[in-house]
């Protein structure tokens, strides 16, 4: 849970990571979402996610990733069953999913550029790609200040 805070990737796609996926080494921690031993949701979802805040430290203390959760099509439900059972959502209609809609809500307060915003998601845009996008460091800067 604490690797989808400040990344929005999706609940599969932090347990499907792999130690070559997952790079704490360097100026700009980060992950990247590839199809790596799995099918990506969409072309726009392979991407690369800067670490920070609480997401970066639960990936330093698991450098090769989630493996016990990898590839189990049932995560969501075993974990939204233990935020029911331990009250520990927000109200009824919170689930572990939820942590992805509120990082997209903290970059919108943020003023994080639409675009920047959905290559981050892994959102399809309604307008042609132009370029590469933000550099990773560009990102990164943006995420420190909203980063929990």
């Amino acid at each position: 849970m604490l690797a989808m805070i400040n990344t929005g990737a999706r609940p599969s796609e932090i347990a499907m990571l792999t130690a070559t996926q997952i790079k704490l080494a360097g100026s700009i921690p980060h992950i990247k979402i590839e199809p790596v031993g799995r099918t990506l949701k969409s072309p726009y979802a392979k991407r690369m996610i800067p670490l920070t805040g609480v997401s970066l430290e639960a990936f330093k203390a698991n450098p090769n990733g989630f493996p016990r959760y990898a590839d189990n099509p049932a995560l969501s439900d075993t974990v939204n069953k233990f935020l029911r059972e331990n009250k520990l959502l927000e109200t009824p209609e919170h689930s572990l999913y939820s942590l992805r809609h509120a990082f997209e809500d903290r970059l919108l307060a943020a003023g994080v550029d639409n675009r920047i915003r959905a290559d981050l998601m892994g959102h399809r845009i309604d307008r042609e790609r132009y370029g590469a996008g933000a550099t990773l460091e560009h990102v990164h800067g943006l995420l420190l200040p909203i980063a929990i």
